[in-house]
């Protein structure tokens, strides 16, 4: 499960602030026991939230089933993305491509189309070619071997674990950064979690904590109706993962309902929210682009993206990149060839895609095409098409505010358009 659902870090250290909590954490023996009871190794990490879990696991539809597939696509969908709103993605794939040769033999455009608002598509092209090999060595199904999951497109150390553990029941570590986050509060682990050295603790850590599951009994709590466990291996990479999510958050911490809270040198030194240290993100970049909504009878101009591209496969309104103090009509028309009052101005749609902020000019053009069409694999078409294929996410936005009020008004419908088209945060 990815770490989405708790959100970025955003404590730094200064060199003062590591000094200090470097006294900290070389407390007298006497002083760190009478603030916590024991020491955060596997075993008790592993019988503490073998025992917490059963009655803290949300109802996840993926928990509802022990198939790999299943299983499989949940791990990817999570990926960079909330809980909540995965939920009806995987649910809505689940009926459509309910097994991996349906999704091996599946148009490109139905598995885009289903992916569509998820953001980072190279996911679902990788499951599709991850799906066309899994059918061609291994009869449509997920084999058990970490090694054999981590030859196909999409699968790294952490999803073959997630896969391995959880549908599987094998000792097989995972660490994302729910996982991460706990386990540099328990021990108090400062630096970034992904440099090599610590990164390598961290891996340590989470193997010999599902290795100790593996030799614990199975919990005696009851778990949610209906909810499914392979084994411990399954319930401990799962609490591992629920624990920060729910409890272990980024920002104000549940502390005092952790089932950890009696072994976490961070809760003892009242500062878990000082782990992990937070890097700085990658610089943001600010994008600009002209877009034409081209129209001529009931059809309208659209353009794939290739598939060396962000958001390769995806169908979308032709356009280009401009320079931020750019004319966009007049770069629009020099593009298109088109007279420059052939262009009426639509509005802007604000929205970003990783480090990108990206604004968009949109244009409306409607005029019988000549030999000026841009270049790239182009397509008319009607709304009903427009509604079916796979757009990326603004586009969809710009579609629904253009080409459905153009369709339903029988105009150009301009009076209802305010501006801007569309914004916000949110990648597409």
């Amino acid at each position: 499960m990815s770490s989405a659902d708790s959100g970025k870090h955003s404590s730094q250290w200064t060199p003062g602030a590591r000094r200090g909590l470097d006294r900290q954490v070389r407390v007298s023996t006497s002083t760190r026991r009478s603030r916590f009871s024991g020491n955060p190794n596997a075993t008790g990490i592993a019988s503490a939230l073998l025992k917490w879990f059963p009655s803290a696991a949300r109802d996840m539809p993926w928990r509802r089933t022990l198939d790999p597939y299943a299983i499989w696509v949940s791990e990817i969908m999570l990926q960079q993305t909330q809980v909540k709103t995965v939920i009806p993605y995987w649910e809505r794939w689940m009926r459509e491509l309910p097994t991996i040769d349906a999704l091996a033999n599946a148009p490109l455009d139905i598995v885009l189309r289903l992916w569509e608002g998820l953001g980072y598509y190279s996911r679902a092209r990788n499951l599709q070619k991850a799906a066309r090999i899994l059918v061609a060595r291994h009869r449509g199904r997920i084999p058990d071997d970490p090694s054999e999951l981590l030859e196909l497109p999409g699968i790294g150390r952490y999803t073959a674990g997630a896969i391995g553990s959880i549908a599987f029941d094998r000792p097989d570590a995972i660490l994302d950064g729910n996982i991460i986050r706990v386990f540099c509060r328990l021990r108090v682990l400062p630096g970034d979690p992904r440099a090599p050295e610590l990164n390598r603790r961290l891996w340590s850590l989470a193997a010999a904590v599902v290795v100790a599951a593996k030799a614990l009994p199975a919990p005696a709590g009851v778990p949610r109706t209906g909810l499914r466990f392979a084994g411990n291996c399954s319930r401990m990479n799962q609490a591992l993962m629920e624990l920060g999510a729910t409890v272990c958050r980024v920002s104000n911490p549940d502390c005092g309902d952790c089932p950890l809270n009696s072994i976490c040198r961070a809760h003892a030194l009242r500062a878990p929210h000082r782990f992990p240290t937070a890097k700085a993100g990658p610089k943001v970049v600010q994008r600009r682009l002209a877009t034409v909504v081209w129209s001529t009878g009931p059809k309208w101009l659209i353009r794939r993206r290739s598939d060396d591209e962000v958001n390769g496969g995806f169908w979308e309104f032709p356009n280009q990149e401009i320079a931020r103090d750019t004319d966009a009509a007049a770069a629009l028309a020099g593009w298109l060839r088109v007279p420059v009052d052939s262009l009426e101005p639509r509005g802007r749609c604000r929205h970003s895609i990783t480090r990108y902020r990206i604004v968009e000019e949109i244009f409306s053009l409607t005029r019988p095409p000549g030999r000026n069409l841009p270049a790239g694999e182009l397509r008319w078409v009607d709304r009903e098409t427009l509604a079916a294929i796979p757009l990326t996410g603004a586009h969809r936005r710009i579609k629904t505010r253009l080409v459905d009020n153009h369709t339903a008004t029988g105009t150009s419908g301009r009076a209802a358009l305010p501006r801007p088209i569309c914004g916000g945060k949110r990648p597409v």
